[in-house]
């Protein structure tokens, strides 16, 4: 397993961890088999998205904040339920393929870290699961 760093920005913000992903492939030497990428915060999602149009980060984050937003009549008592419930939504893992060494990601998608309580420094672990070459 590898742990990935990162440090937010904002209280809301969408991160292309793409790179970062396929880095981490190559110095596993990963032929083909199954990477699994995962946040261990319970207010951040891992997901996958458009990455040509920057206006799909944006919607999404709009989105989101619309569906779920900040509210103080939520019972717990950090302020950050509607944190909670957007990484609920979007997911704390995803699985992809691996196929000869290269993450198997439609024509335009990119995987994102999504922030919802930031800033703050984050981790993301990886593993790889599968043949190595």
């Amino acid at each position: 397993m590898e742990k990935l760093n990162l440090r937010t920005a904002s209280r809301q913000e969408i991160i292309d961890i793409t790179p970062q992903i396929k880095k981490f492939l190559s110095s596993q030497k990963a032929g083909s088999g199954i990477v699994l990428v995962f946040s261990p915060h319970t207010t951040a999602g891992i997901t996958v998205n458009e990455n040509a149009d920057p206006d799909v980060k944006t919607d999404l984050t709009a989105f989101l904040s619309t569906l779920v937003p900040q509210n103080p009549s939520f019972q717990h008592a950090e302020g950050n339920s509607d944190s909670h419930i957007k990484g609920s939504l979007v997911n704390f893992s995803q699985a992809f393929i691996v196929e000869n060494g290269q993450i198997q990601l439609g024509t335009w998608q990119s995987i994102f870290f999504m922030e919802f309580d930031g800033p703050r420094n984050r981790e993301i672990w990886l593993q790889f699961t599968g043949s190595t070459k």
